[in-house]
């Protein structure tokens, strides 16, 4: 190395160095500091990014469900309206089937 050339005219053999302080410029603290945050901040967003997808999938599987059986649509509005009568709401909106707004726009 270049340590060992300088040192073997003097016989003097290096065996190890070490550096006790590092004084960085404030601007490459300040740059590297940002680099620490925009890589945090891209690898919080890929997380919530797979979270979303994770959601997505199990609403999709839901739904797919729920759509094989209308008896089990009803069961879950049915649930919902428990829950929000639960919660001592002043307003309950109760959803009105498609089929049935359909029916009354054709009169």
């Amino acid at each position: 190395t270049s340590l060992d050339e300088a040192t073997d005219p003097w016989g003097v053999k290096v065996e190890r160095v070490e550096v006790k302080d590092v004084r960085l410029p404030v601007a490459l603290q300040k740059a590297m500091a940002a680099e620490a945050e925009a890589t945090r901040d891209a690898r919080a967003k890929i997380i919530a990014a797979e979270g979303e997808m994770k959601a997505s999938r199990g609403l999709k599987e839901a739904a797919d469900i729920l759509n094989e059986s209308p008896v089990a649509i009803q069961l879950r509005l049915l649930q919902t309206l428990t829950q929000i009568a639960a919660e001592r709401n002043s307003t309950i909106v109760f959803p009105i089937p498609v089929e049935i707004l359909q029916a009354l726009s054709r009169k």
